[in-house]
């Protein structure tokens, strides 16, 4: 079906408005009714104008142990966890799942990472869940077609990077190669054009660091090189992206703690991790900014449940995010998804 007239009757400027106003979860429907609405509501410039009108909110995407299914005989399963990629929406408080990669229909890439562009999901790296070995893949969630899209691979092999996008392009650094040989290198995935460039090198090699943007900077936060396994440093690298520079910022972070998943950044621009934030989240922390929200998850205790909230910030009150069974899963990371 071609329609010449976006909505028909009415002006072309309100029947643009009129569609602006769809939740996200019509588009896929809706990119159905026409060439010219799939067009439109694909097209980066709608997705803009969404974001610039105030129609569009973050949620926490989030990647988390599926549910155990257990046998007949009520045996659970040998082997690690199996990931899947949740959504947890702060304005209804519903949780979602996203369907699996196609590649990969029984759990994701273990320890792969997830960012978000524009409104999609970016998922790159990990291991390879049945043969535990390192993998390139890049793959693209549009939430407007609910549907999986290939990426081009990781030039190289990386594993436990830092990631971060910023207005379309995603920044990875540091991790370790197929050989576990630290890494100080940098590249930069730009999403719509879905390819890959080069950045200078950090100071020295970063494995297991933790990526964010923070206004027009990519930090690398912490990490620790070949030779001191397990040595988390307590300074960070800044990539200036208008400049394309990095400096050094010493005591960044707090040496010797595991950076993953849990880093925020405080109202006077100093780093702090969420497992401090409160005794309820002290193990296995992670921490998702949402604008006037955060998402924040973790255990009193290794091996405790895992309990998720919702905080109005650094300092704010921890306030209980209630879940079904399917979605109590430990969540290993996540990102905000704006859509």
């Amino acid at each position: 079906m071609q329609l010449t007239e976006l909505i028909p009757g009415l002006p072309e400027e309100i029947a643009y408005e009129c569609l602006t106003r769809l939740h996200y979860s019509a588009h896929r429907v809706a990119s159905r009714v026409c060439r010219r609405w799939g067009e439109l509501i694909k097209s980066r410039d709608f997705y803009n104008h969404r974001k610039q009108s105030g129609f569009t909110h973050k949620a926490a995407s989030l990647i988390q142990a599926l549910p155990v299914r257990t046998g007949s005989d009520g045996s659970k399963p040998a082997g690690p966890a199996v990931y899947g990629l949740s959504v947890f929406d702060p304005a209804s408080g519903d949780w979602a799942r996203v369907d699996p990669v196609p590649e990969y229909p029984d759990g994701l890439p273990l320890f792969c990472q997830v960012t978000s562009s524009e409104g999609k999901l970016v998922v790159m790296g990990g291991w390879d869940p049945a043969s535990y070995q390192p993998v390139r893949h890049v793959f693209v969630y549009e939430f407007t077609t609910q549907r999986w899209s290939k990426g081009k691979d990781m030039p190289e092999v990386r594993s436990f990077f830092a990631a971060g996008e910023l207005d379309g392009r995603v920044y990875v650094a540091g991790g370790h190669d197929e050989n576990k040989y630290a890494l100080r290198s940098a590249r930069v995935y730009d999403v719509r054009a879905d390819e890959w460039g080069e950045l200078g090198g950090m100071s020295e090699e970063r494995d297991e660091c933790e990526g964010l943007v923070n206004g027009s900077e990519f930090w690398v936060v912490s990490g620790y090189g070949t030779d001191s396994q397990g040595g988390f440093v307590g300074s960070a690298e800044v990539y200036e992206i208008g400049s394309g520079r990095w400096r050094r910022v010493e005591d960044a972070w707090r040496a010797g703690e595991c950076p993953r998943s849990c880093v925020g950044i405080g109202k006077d621009g100093k780093l702090f991790s969420w497992g401090e934030r409160d005794s309820a989240v002290r193990a296995g922390p992670c921490g998702v900014e949402l604008g006037r929200w955060a998402f924040v998850s973790g255990s009193e205790y290794l091996g405790g449940p895992h309990e998720f909230f919702l905080t109005g910030g650094e300092n704010g009150k921890l306030e209980k995010v209630e879940m079904c069974e399917e979605f109590s899963g430990f969540v290993q990371s996540g990102c905000f998804v704006e859509i």
